[in-house]
């Protein structure tokens, strides 16, 4: 003989879906919130530098060697991981994608070397901004790590 179900059972599973969606929901927009912030507060730490770094070379002239020849120790000791890894590569490709069909795959792929071309110009143009010529900027720039850097 089945189990009698108590009459208000299916308002009670009722109320906790909706109570977990509404959950869900409130963990979404915190994520995306947080997610926001955390971008604002990065880029208010890389503005806080440059401005920085700017002054102390305009104090001291000297600076952008001793700061091109840091950038080329970093380079040096991290040789084996310059340029972006492959794995790591399509990774971002795939996770860009969103989905595995080939338009969406090639879509991921042009997101990355968006992304890619658009944190080269950031770094050319801070590099600018600290007062290397645009060639010598470029090349530093070029000197980065598989982690963006």
């Amino acid at each position: 003989m089945p189990a009698r179900i108590h009459p208000h059972f299916r308002e009670v599973v009722q109320l906790l879906a909706v109570q977990a969606a509404d959950e869900a929901r409130h963990m979404e927009v915190f994520t995306r919130r947080v997610t926001a912030l955390a971008r604002r507060d990065e880029a208010r730490h890389v503005a806080f530098g440059v401005a920085h770094l700017h002054h102390r070379g305009t104090v001291d002239p000297a600076l952008r060697g001793r700061l091109r020849a840091a950038v080329e120790r970093r380079h040096d000791a991290l040789t084996d991981t310059t340029g972006l890894n492959a794995d790591v590569f399509d990774s971002l490709v795939v996770l860009a994608a969103g989905e595995w069909t080939p338009e969406a795959i090639g879509r991921g792929h042009d997101a990355v070397l968006a992304l890619q071309a658009e944190m080269d110009e950031g770094r050319r143009r801070r590099l600018v901004h600290l007062g290397f010529p645009a060639d010598e900027a470029a090349g530093l720039s070029a000197l980065h790590t598989r982690d963006f850097m």
